[in-house]
């Protein structure tokens, strides 16, 4: 692949990006049109979901200047809020300086769960499922032949005795279930359905819930970056804002995430802000975001109070450091990753392998995403670069077409009145029209 630093990608007209990412990847104009005409027909859309009616959209945009384990790539992210692609783009670019992202991604290893209840003795129970560990982990070896001759499948069984409840004690059963290139779930939900019938006749109870946890915390990945303390060096473009220095920048930064690590009503916030990206390329290539959203917040708290999922720091050399960890289970088989066209067109533009691989991706977007936010928070304000892009969207919502819509989001922005009212108003001076009584 190419390098992922395309200068001037923003300027280029949209037919000729699509063309340097075809000449950047390797893209056949079928891949292309997956992206041009959303991929996904009304037909094909009928046969995934129920009551279909029709497809919805979301931008595509690519995340350029990224630098993962060495390698270079470009990042499709599906996303409606401004400013998100080029904020990740940008603190890519910073990244580079010091090597870009190092990232990694453990074994592919999903927690199934097989809730047991109206249990006699539950101490006794929990010892009776270890006695048949080996026994239980060959039931659910055969549940997916496939994965099982690619090396997936049972790798352990871990038991929990749940002490208080709103039913008081339980059991609970963990099947840990090597998924490789899959996200999993079907795979992870038979095997707990199978094994419930063993675990009855074993420990004399009923099971009730057999189904994966959302919080895939054998299922981690990780991104690390060093911006060179140079890179972090800021000139305002606005007269009434100060220049700022690098380390005065990288000390803010930290500041900033400091907040966040002890705050959970600023945490929240600030892992939004990581899921901004995260989520985009989660999207993009077809996976489940809601799953992914529900193992970072669940992973934020696991501790018993919610805090930051990333950290800041610097090094020796009083450059910024920042490491990103969090559940990623994301696969590249099965699901819409295979069905959807669009999907499809993301994994191969990426170039990706494994499921690992795109995991380490994912990350190291949400770093870069978390970095953007809080250099932006830390200096000027996180409304500056978002309200200047928010504006051109607030432009075609008061009826600006073509030229207009730059003319006029240029003129609120540099009036500080970026509102539906003071568009419409300038779309009437700009083309002559009266308002309507």
């Amino acid at each position: 692949m190419s390098p992922s630093r395309i200068p001037g990608f923003y300027d280029l007209p949209l037919s000729e990006r699509l063309s340097r990412l075809s000449q950047a990847a390797g893209l056949i104009p079928a891949d292309l049109a997956a992206w041009t005409t959303g991929g996904l027909t009304p037909d094909a859309a009928d046969h995934m979901i129920e009551n279909v009616v029709g497809t919805h959209a979301l931008p595509l945009g690519i995340a350029l200047n990224f630098v993962i384990n060495g390698r270079e790539v470009l990042i499709p992210m599906a996303v409606e809020e401004p400013s998100v692609v080029a904020a990740a783009s940008f603190m890519a670019k910073l990244a580079r300086a010091g090597g870009g992202f190092i990232a990694t991604a453990s074994e592919p290893h999903m927690i199934g769960q097989v809730q047991v209840v109206h249990l006699r003795d539950i101490h006794q129970a929990k010892a009776k499922l270890y006695e048949h560990k080996a026994e239980l982990l060959e039931i659910a070896d055969t549940v997916d032949p496939v994965l099982k001759s690619l090396g997936g499948g049972a790798r352990d069984l871990e038991v929990r005795v749940i002490e208080s409840s709103p039913i008081g004690p339980f059991l609970v059963l963990h099947l840990i279930y090597d998924v490789r290139d899959a996200m999993g779930a079907n795979a992870v939900n038979t095997a707990c359905e199978k094994l419930a019938p063993h675990v009855e006749a074993i420990t004399g109870g009923q099971v009730l819930l057999r189904i994966l946890s959302n919080l895939a915390d054998r299922r981690i990945a990780c991104a690390q970056c060093t911006i060179p303390v140079r890179q972090l060096d800021m000139v305002s473009e606005r007269a009434n804002l100060p220049t700022y220095r690098g380390e005065e920048v990288r000390d803010r930064i930290i500041v900033a995430w400091a907040f966040a690590a002890a705050d959970p009503y600023r945490a929240a916030t600030h892992n939004k802000g990581i899921m901004n990206g995260i989520d985009a390329v989660v999207v993009a290539t077809g996976n489940d975001w809601r799953a992914v959203e529900a193992g970072a917040h669940a992973y934020a708290a696991r501790s018993g109070r919610y805090t930051a999922l990333s950290t800041w720091g610097k090094d020796e050399k009083g450059n910024l450091v920042g490491r990103l960890e969090m559940p990623m289970a994301v696969g590249i088989v099965g699901g819409a990753t295979r069905v959807h066209p669009a999907a499809r067109a993301a994994i191969k533009l990426m170039g990706v392998k494994t499921a690992g691989e795109l995991a380490e991706i994912i990350v190291s977007v949400g770093l870069a995403q978390n970095l953007a936010a809080l250099r932006a928070l830390a200096t000027e304000g996180i409304q500056r670069g978002h309200m200047a892009l928010h504006a051109r969207q607030v432009a075609i919502a008061a009826g600006a077409t073509g030229e207009l819509i730059g003319k006029i989001a240029a003129q609120m922005v540099a009036e500080k009145m970026i509102r539906i009212d003071r568009a419409e108003q300038l779309v009437r001076e700009y083309t002559g029209t009266q308002q309507k009584p």
